[in-house]
């Protein structure tokens, strides 16, 4: 049976529920300090999920909402850097504040990965200092070294659901891509790691619940604890209501 080496795991919306109450705040709060009459609801956000990494989001909601706006001392590109610049300042300060919480079964799962020697990393379009303070607040001050690699960002030239970012983790690693599950909360997530040959475990929240998984290994809501197991959405006649690393090796 092939052994599972590794657990690589998106950020947003997988480890922690960033997006609705985190980077969607921080941009409206950019926007006000800004001076522009923009908001994001959060149905307007869920719409602009499907475009993938902050400036490329921001860059769609102006050709779509605002096709007449010109900054007025800047480059489009250059307002763009600078308005996503000014929404990290604000998550990060949503992040010291403990307000955003790792998802269900994210700390166990972690822990029992290191308690049998499996590695963690992770592929993510997030900054590393989001990655950074996120684990930090929930984990504890040297929570980024639990991981091997740190995908983020701008670190590949295409984000997901190329399958750069995954790719870029797996020569890190050096490790094959079918030694390795990626765990995901999107279908451009899905389409990322699958594309890189890498089997994926979903996690969909209430952004996601309704794309495609059926590329997926696994479809659940979380990863379930003893007090709060997961919902199972396919394959899941006679798995256990808690994703582990036995349910993990038994996919591989």
């Amino acid at each position: 049976m092939k052994k599972l080496k590794a657990i690589v795991f998106d950020v947003d919306g997988t480890i922690a529920d960033t997006e609705k109450n985190g980077h969607r705040v921080a941009f409206n709060l950019a926007f006000e300090e800004l001076k522009l009459d923009w908001y994001w609801s959060v149905a307007e956000y869920g719409i602009l999920l499907s475009t993938t990494g902050g400036r490329e989001r921001l860059l769609r909601y102006i050709k779509e909402s605002h096709p007449n706006f010109k900054p007025t001392k800047k480059s489009l590109n250059d307002f763009i850097i600078k308005t996503h610049k000014i929404k990290t300042k604000f998550y990060l300060q949503l992040l010291k504040m403990g307000n955003i919480k790792l998802r269900p079964g994210i700390a166990r799962l972690i822990k029992e990965a290191r308690d049998k020697n499996i590695i963690l990393a992770i592929a993510t379009t997030t900054t590393y200092a989001n990655v950074e303070l996120l684990l930090k607040t929930n984990l504890g001050s040297d929570s980024i070294n639990l991981f091997a690699v740190i995908g983020a960002g701008d670190i590949v030239q295409n984000k997901k659901p190329a399958p750069d970012i995954y790719q870029y983790v797996l020569d890190k690693l050096k490790l094959n891509s079918d030694d390795c599950i990626a765990i995901e909360d999107s279908y451009q997530g899905l389409c990322s790691a699958t594309n890189a040959d890498i089997r994926t475990i979903i996690t969909d929240n209430s952004y996601t619940q309704k794309q495609d998984f059926s590329k997926s290994i696994l479809h659940c809501n979380h990863l379930g604890e003893n007090e709060n197991p997961c919902t199972i959405h396919n394959n899941g006649n006679n798995l256990k209501k808690i994703i582990d690393i036995d349910l993990m090796q038994s996919l591989l």
